[in-house]
């Protein structure tokens, strides 16, 4: 157990949901954010939150403003209103923030396909392309090169192309790590940068 001190307003934190002395999830979930060793986990631990329904970006906007002052409350906005546009993971806010860097338009994030089946699917990003036809790009992190996750994401893309679409994927290493060339092959294939 470590124990802190603090000049916040704790108990302004407390739920009034539970018996037990817990705290709301946004504060809880920002202070963890600022004060871990990772930026990257910080951002995760925003998105997981966010992904999994216990808060909104919203929310945890208006918390941040509230407990100024916070660390990397600035990197919380930028990730915080790429998850208001849909981005559900820290790959996908990494599109975003490559996006920006390189002049390209924001893609749609999450966007509900339905395959030939009728099951419903989510795509990570689409961009509109000006000869009519939809591009996408799939971000896929580690688990993605499981056996059982590397067959169904090939499955599924294929739905996507009898549907019409262009579909290439990266991963979330690459798009860190080398984003120019993940850039390249988007403006190869149509979209275009918001400025020369």
């Amino acid at each position: 157990m470590q124990f802190v001190k603090t000049r916040r307003d704790i108990v302004g934190f407390r739920s009034a949901h539970w018996s037990l002395p817990t705290w709301q999830v946004e504060p809880a979930v920002l202070l963890f954010a600022g004060y871990t060793r990772s930026q990257r986990t910080a951002v995760g631990v925003l998105a997981a939150s966010v992904q999994q329904g216990l808060t909104t970006p919203d929310r945890l906007l208006g918390w941040a403003a509230r407990m100024r002052p916070l660390r990397r409350a600035a990197v919380f906005r930028e990730a915080l209103g790429d998850m208001g546009a849909g981005a559900q993971s820290v790959a996908e806010i990494d599109v975003g923030r490559v996006c920006r860097r390189f002049g390209l338009p924001p893609p749609r994030r999450q966007v509900r396909r339905t395959d030939r089946s009728g099951r419903r699917r989510y795509t990570d990003c689409e961009w509109d392309l000006p000869d009519g036809r939809v591009l996408v790009l799939e971000v896929d992190g580690a688990f993605h090169m499981e056996a059982g996750h590397w067959a169904a994401d090939m499955a599924r893309e294929r739905e996507l192309v009898i549907g019409g679409r262009i579909v290439i994927r990266c991963t979330a290493r690459e798009l860190r790590e080398n984003p120019e060339r993940i850039v390249r092959d988007l403006v190869a294939l149509g979209v275009r940068r918001l400025y020369a």
